[in-house]
Order: C-alpha cells, then sequence, then structure tokens
C-alpha cells in the first residue's frame, strides 16, 4: 500500500490509526522496560511519515467526490492527536477544509480535538466562516457540550473574532441501522456496537457504487448491526475497517476486540477486504501484516494493518 498525495476521485485517508494513547506510548518511553518495548522503540526511530508502528488516535477521512470536480471532506472523529494529524496529512494529501464531522462515541481519543475545528473550518465564496456540521446521537453531543461549552449554539458577540471560534451546527443522529442520514451529499446508516458491556458507539455504513463499514471501537456486535453488514444475510461489504486493539486476551473484560476476535469478526462478516486499525504497541506493522497475508490467503479474505497517511481510492 502506498502513499500518494493526489487522487482524482473518491477516497478514504487514514488519519489515524492507534489507540487512545497513540504511539510510541509514553509510558514505554518514560519507564522503559528491559528489553525496550520493540513498537514503540521502533517508532522513533524513522519520520512518523515514514513509519507505519507511528499511529496517531484512530480517525478517518472521507473525500467523497459528489460530482465533477466537487468535493466534500467528511471526517470520523476528532481525538486528542487531532491537530498534529491536521498538520501531517491535510497538508501532505492536500485537504483544504472540512465539510462535515461524524463522531463514534464522546471518548477522549474521538471528540477532544473538536477544540481545534476553526483550523479547517469551511469558507464561503466571499471567504465568510461558515459552521461545521457535526453529527451524533444526543448522548454524545451533550457529553461534548459540557466538555467544550463553546461548541454550543450561541450568538456570538460582536466584538468577538469569529474566525478563531469553532462554529458547530449539531445534526442529531439515532443509534439505529434503520435511520440513515445525509451528510455532504453522503448517505450515512449508523452501525450500533458495544464498547464494552455498559457503552454504545457508533460505526458507520456507507458507499454507493461500494459499500464500506467503519467500526472504530467495538467489543461486541449486536446481532442486527451485524446482520446489517454480513454477506450471508446482506450484501457483502467491498471493505470493512475494522478495531483490533489488543493483539492477545488478557482476562479482563475488554472495551476493544483483541486480535483473534477481530480476525473471528472478519471470517463471519467476510467482507471483499478488510482493514485493521486501532492498534496499540502489540502490533509491529510489518510483522503482523505478514502473519496476515497467510491468514488471508487461508481464509480467502484480503486482510491487512491500515497505517497513518494511507490513501485507499474507492468509489463511493
Amino acid at each position: 500500500m502506498e502513499r500518494t498525495a493526489k487522487a482524482d476521485g473518491s477516497s478514504l485517508i487514514f488519519l489515524g490509526t492507534g489507540c487512545s494513547t497513540g504511539l510510541p506510548s509514553p509510558r514505554c518511553l518514560i519507564h522503559p522496560s528491559d528489553p525496550p518495548c520493540p513498537v514503540c522503540s521502533y517508532s522513533l526511530k524513522l519520520p512518523p511519515q515514514h513509519n507505519p508502528n507511528y499511529r496517531c488516535n484512530t480517525s478517518l477521512l472521507i473525500d467523497y467526490l459528489v460530482a465533477n470536480d466537487e468535493h466534500k471532506y467528511i471526517l470520523i472523529d476528532a481525538g486528542k492527536t487531532f491537530r498534529e494529524q491536521v498538520l501531517r496529512w491535510f497538508t501532505f494529501h492536500k485537504i483544504p477544509r472540512l465539510d462535515s464531522i461524524l463522531l463514534t462515541h464522546d471518548h477522549a481519543d474521538a471528540v477532544l480535538g473538536l477544540s481545534d475545528l476553526h483550523c479547517v473550518r469551511p469558507l464561503d465564496s466571499n471567504g465568510d466562516v461558515n459552521p461545521i456540521s457535526v453529527y451524533a446521537t444526543q448522548e454524545c453531543c451533550d457529553s461534548v457540550v459540557l466538555k467544550f461549552p463553546h461548541l454550543s449554539k450561541k450568538v456570538h458577540k460582536h466584538h468577538e473574532d469569529i474566525g478563531q471560534v469553532t462554529q458547530v451546527d449539531w445534526r442529531i443522529i439515532q443509534n439505529d441501522c434503520h435511520k440513515p442520514f445525509i451528510a455532504s451529499g453522503l448517505q450515512v446508516c449508523p452501525l450500533p456496537v458495544m464498547h464494552g458491556e455498559d457503552y454504545v458507539a457508533l460505526g458507520f455504513l456507507f458507499g454507493d457504487k461500494c459499500k464500506v463499514a467503519y467500526v472504530s471501537d467495538v467489543s461486541r456486535f449486536p446481532s442486527t448491526t451485524e446482520y446489517i453488514i454480513s454477506k450471508e444475510t446482506g450484501e457483502q461489504l467491498d471493505l470493512l475497517i475494522l478495531d483490533t486493539n489488543c493483539i492477545y486476551l488478557n482476562g479482563q473484560k475488554n472495551t476493544h476486540f483483541c486480535f483473534p476476535e477481530t480476525l473471528d469478526a472478519v471470517r463471519r462478516i467476510c467482507p471483499k477486504r478488510a482493514l485493521l486499525i486501532g492498534m496499540n504497541h502489540g502490533y509491529d506493522h510489518h510483522k503482523i501484516n505478514k502473519d496476515l497475508l497467510e491468514w488471508s490467503e487461508r481464509e480467502g479474505i484480503p486482510v491487512q494493518l491500515a497505517h497513518d497517511g494511507l490513501r485507499v481510492p474507492i468509489e463511493l
């Protein structure tokens, strides 16, 4: 998979593919083990642009070709590393703005970057600031506004420079597979998933010509959600982007899939292709992808780890 700075049609750009702490893990650097953590150590040896083991918070940018040469830019999640992702990947892939944002849930690695949205705000033909549409459940919206009161709807004072204030147009969505919505011209279907047994997060299903399911934070698929995206019960996905946080089961009640659970889910859902995200420092990019090549040949489903900066052209 090669990085490219240009794309004429629609594409998916992986702004981040790591766990909540990102990689390298600060703990591994501040309190190094003996021997040092190999993945975190390696993630510092090369610049992030050339280092698939350097990972920011999980986030995806949908570069959607609406018609002719008109592109819309739809972001899924803006976590703690959002500013770094803008500086690194928006500039590299020549992304001029954001038109809308989809939020999977209200955890720090999905929403804390929202305070920096003013730097990618859309402008109209007169250069005036337009609000960014943010699609989230009511619970997620309420939680974010508590963290960042300036993201609530309000009338700005005359002396306030709105160019430095994030303006958000909140669009409330339901955690219901049967209640799709339109974001910047793209139809999106919410995919409720369990993120631990006491918390519901969202994945998203989108694409008309090619069907893509994005599920970044999941410990269990409810039967209705899995039914919607499975080959045996619905139309086969062209691409499944799926969470795989931990390399092994650790005996605890996890809030994310571990590697064996992710592969079991890929096998059940049976997409045409899968890319994995959300990896912690248990995943050495090159080693695990080599193992996944063997798994893919055996199971007949191409699966690889994604990496930060990866751009995947796709017809939507």
